[in-house]
């Protein structure tokens, strides 16, 4: 049900941002809002709260963000007041970046290793994903896992390449576990 809520309300506001030319700028404002959001949880907790009336939150919200944000995300974030969906803000937030992203050709990858990688190799790791996906722009978040004991794991999406030491040799555990000697 979240998922639906996020979609509905995150390609409401794409096409908002597309129908008035402000995709980047909207893109800005979103980001800067989650970041704050993410900063001060006791202001959403204010806002949720269900002794504080939707009027109440609304004149919150346009205290708080008035004049800091375009007129298009404030009547956007009144909108989710006035719908009951403020609880979902950050889950919409996000659907909206991702959307733009994808409109855009920007993936968005998560490479773990066993260990650090030097900038040289991010960049390498960053040039060849680029060369075997279709996005014209990939950011990359990497990670360290020493369990992995050598190799990497790469998940964009809800695809994951797994070339880690770790799952070979678990898949040769369980292949040499299936032989039955006679």
């Amino acid at each position: 049900m979240a998922k639906l809520v996020s979609k509905t309300y995150g390609d409401a506001l794409f096409a908002l941002a597309e129908e008035q030319g402000m995709v980047n700028v909207l893109l800005e404002e979103v980001s800067a809002l989650q970041d704050v959001l993410k900063e001060n949880p006791e202001l959403g907790r204010l806002i949720n709260n269900p002794k504080v009336s939707k009027e109440e939150s609304i004149g919150i919200i346009r205290e708080v963000f008035g004049g800091k944000i375009s007129k298009e995300l404030m009547g956007f974030l009144e909108l989710l007041l006035q719908k009951g969906r403020y609880g979902e803000v950050e889950s919409i937030l996000a659907y909206f970046i991702e959307t733009v992203k994808d409109a855009e050709g920007i993936g968005k990858a998560y490479v773990t290793t066993a260990v650090e990688l030097s900038d040289k190799q991010k960049k390498d790791v960053e040039a060849r994903l680029l060369a075997t996906t279709s996005y014209k722009k990939i950011e990359c978040e990497f990670a360290v896992d020493s369990s992995l004991i050598g190799g990497m794991t790469i998940r964009i999406k809800d695809r994951v390449v797994d070339s880690s030491i770790r799952t070979k040799l678990e898949n040769m555990e369980r292949a040499l576990s299936n032989i039955q000697l006679a």
